[in-house]
This record gives structure tokens, sequence and C-alpha cells, in this order.
């Protein structure tokens, strides 16, 4: 970066708020010359330091976004290599490839399990979220048509891959307008596909067989006015690809590297044939650090534990996961139906409300704030205690919602049962269940009558 910690201090407003996450002014600068902090994280600074410090204070890896809309997503912006460093932020796509020499009923089948993984884990919504679209048959008619057919079965980002220029126009003749990423610049085509990303204003993958290559590709689109690029090392062999993501991220961190300044994506689905290698590759690139990853397939069974890791990895391991504090209707319940009360973590939450719907037993469920800690821990630490949990039940207005006064807490915190009625004098404390799994039967025996 251009200045050092010391000259960005000097134009920051010292007032040591602390609202940037760091305990003094001069701490922020450091992070933000180290790359490891985004200005935008001081509320206070002036638009024209903002300006004067863009450079400081941009990341070491461009984030670049592809697509259009609710589906668009991006990749990059990443600041520190490991994790528990400070967090990941854009984290890894997953893709199905589809090619123009397929037939039609397989186009068909990808793209319908493309469209139909979505699953839902501790309230984010995990999901397939590219199309590459290849030009396998050298055809730019049949290019064309298969592009036209998945941009209209799906609103996913598209990936285009043409290392034809005269292929690649006749796909943008149908696709330019939901931002596609081109691929892939080559040594043969750098110049003619450079200049028509540039043209179009679309993001443009690079792709090279070694570092040293791949280097002097992205300087050359860089000097070309292209700003959003996307970086493919592309051996095709699980250990060199390895090394060279890892190589690439560290001389962008460590080094400001500026042509590895980019994301990367890989092809696991054209470095095996295997299906369950190409899932245990797929799983390696996004530790280490594919920031778009293709695969051959989008079966369930692929897919799911993949999303899985990729959300694990990119959940800020320093902010407890939680759902808002609030009562939630589990199966359209009445007046009659039982009252639950549990805490916040998403975890806790949404393995209490699946065991509650799996009941078939409809019920109010009241989530304490706790700061997303499970009911053990947040009573430890004299956050899930009576006068929290009646704070919470005399301002969520549940006893305008229901007729009886019957509250079920955690089994593991039975010992609070006596102080929380001398808190909520009007309710009768219910001892619930220690395991979630044993709630089903516990609401088939409860009665609120």
């Amino acid at each position: 970066m251009g200045l050092s910690g010391l000259d960005i201090f000097k134009k920051l407003p010292k007032t040591n708020c602390k609202e940037c996450g760091f305990p003094t002014c001069l701490a922020f600068a450091m992070k933000l010359a180290a790359g490891q902090a985004n200005l935008d994280d001081c509320p206070y600074v002036t638009d024209e330091v903002r300006a004067e410090l863009a450079e400081a204070a941009a990341p070491p890896i461009r984030g670049v976004t592809v697509g259009v809309g609710d589906e668009a997503f991006k990749v990059g912006e990443e600041l520190v290599l490991f994790r528990h460093e400070k967090t990941f932020f854009n984290p890894t796509v997953l893709g199905v490839l589809v090619s123009d020499d397929m037939e039609e009923a397989r186009v068909d089948q990808l793209l319908k399990q493309a469209k139909e993984c979505v699953h839902e884990r501790v309230g984010v919504i995990l999901k397939v979220g590219a199309v590459a679209v290849k030009c396998a048959s050298g055809d730019a008619g049949k290019f064309k048509a298969l592009v036209e057919k998945v941009k209209g079965a799906t609103s996913k980002p598209l990936i285009l891959m043409a290392e034809d220029v005269e292929a690649m126009k006749a796909a943008l003749e149908v696709a330019a307008d939901s931002r596609p990423l081109l691929y892939a610049a080559t040594e043969a085509n750098v110049e003619a596909m450079g200049a028509l990303a540039k043209e179009k204003d679309l993001p443009l993958a690079v792709k090279a067989d070694d570092l040293d290559k791949l280097a002097e590709l992205s300087e050359k689109l860089t000097g070309m006015g292209l700003k959003d690029l996307v970086l493919d090392p592309s051996p095709r062999t699980p250990r060199e690809t390895f090394k060279d993501l890892v190589a690439i991220r560290r001389a962008a961190l460590n080094q400001k590297f500026a042509p590895f300044g980019f994301p990367t994506i890989t092809f696991p689905c054209e470095e095996t044939d295997d299906e369950l290698y190409e899932t245990a590759l797929a799983a390696m690139y996004i530790c280490k650090y594919g920031g778009i990853v293709i695969l051959s397939h989008a079966e369930q069974w692929r897919m799911y534990p993949l999303l899985v890791l990729v959300l694990n990895i990119y959940t800020d391991p320093q902010r407890p996961m939680a759902v808002d504090s609030k009562f939630y209707e589990i199966g359209n319940p009445d007046e009659n139906s039982p009252v639950l009360v549990t805490t916040n973590f998403s975890l806790t939450y949404f393995i209490v409300s699946g065991e509650i719907e799996g009941s078939k037993i409809p019920a109010w469920l009241g989530v304490v704030d706790v700061d997303g800690q499970s009911v053990l821990t947040a009573w430890a630490a004299g956050k899930f205690v009576p006068e929290t949990i009646a704070k919470f039940i005399n301002t969520s207005g549940i006893a305008d919602k229901v007729k009886h006064r019957k509250l079920i807490i955690p089994g593991y915190v039975a010992q609070i049962s006596g102080e929380l009625e001398e808190e909520l004098p009007d309710w009768e404390i219910v001892i619930g269940t220690r395991e979630a799994a044993d709630i089903p039967a516990f609401l088939r025996q409860f009665s609120t009558t």
C-alpha cells in the first residue's frame, strides 16, 4: 500500500471512539496499512480523507461482482490468510458446468439440479450460485443457443466459457445484460478478449498454466484499463492447483503483488472423472482459496456438504451466530398452544424449532437475546437468568396471545424455576426436557389446561 500506518493515522479524526472495532485510531491506521481493515469501518472520516486514503484502504484482493439482481455474487476482498486472524468475507461460490456438446436432456437435468439445490441452515440460504456454460463444440451458433437456453431457465449468474472471441461475442448478444463472467483471456487471445470485456464492462477470467504467465496476462489486462479480473491457475492437477492457489493468496496479501490481487476460479470437474474425488477436490479448493468452484454435477448429496463447508469457513469465528429475539410461531399456534422459551443461539433455535415442528403440535417459541450463546453457556454467563427471561416475557406481548399462563423452560436450567416464578408471579413455570430430541414426546403429553 502507498501509505504507512503513521501516514494514515495523521489523516484520521483521532477520536479513539472504538466504533471501528479497534481500541485506538493508531491501531486502526496500522491495520489499514496492513490491509487488515476497511476504511468504511470509521464512521467519522471525511469524504476528502476517504478519497485520499482510497489506495491505502483498498483490499489487497479486489472484489469482483458477477450477475445482476438478487442472485448476483461477489468474490474477493479478502484481507487475511487464516480466518482466525479476522474473518473471510465473500463466500466461495459453487457452480455447475453445462456445455454445448451435451445432450439436451443432460443440460435440463443439470439445470434442474442447480435450481432445486437450496437448503436453509441456521437461518442462512445455501444454494448453487452460478452456471458455467462452455463452448466445447467450437460452433458459435450452437454456443449462443445454449447460453440463451440457460439464461431463460435460470437467473443464476453465468460464466461464459469460450476462448474464441467470435463465439463469446455471439453469446453476449443474448447474455451481456446479465453481467456474466467471461472465461477466459489467454496468451493467444488476451488483447481481443480484453478489448471485448472492456467494451461490455464485464468481469474477465485470466487463464495460464503457470504463475509467471498468469502474472504477465494480469498486468497486461490491468494496463488496458480492466479492473474486474478473476484468476485461473490452470495446471489442472490437484497438487499444482492447490500450490498455485496458496501462492496467489500469499503474494497478494503478504507481498502486495498487484497482478495477483484478484479472486480465483477453479475447475475440479476438469481434474478427475471420479465423482467422489471431484467433491473432495472441491472441498480442498474451498479451504485454500478458491473464489469460484465449478463442478460437473449438482446433486444434493454432493452439494450440501460443500455448501455447509463454505458456511462454516465464512462464518465469523469471533461473532456468535444468533437469530432475532422474539416469539416465533411454529405451526400456526393459537391461544391454547404451549409457550416455550430458549436462547437466540442459531443452532439452538433451529434444533428446538425443528423438534417442535416435527411434533406436529403448534407452539409459541420465545427466543431470549443472550448474545448468541447456548442455554447452558448463557446461564453460566449470567445471561439466561430469571430477570432476563421475565423482562423478555413481559415485553414480548405473549400474554395477549394466549389464555393460559404456563411457560416451558429448558430442563438444563431447572434450577432457575423458583426464582423465575417470583419474577413472573402470574405464570406457572414448567420444566421441559433436557434434550431437544425429547421435545415431541413432551409436547404430546403436555396440556395447557
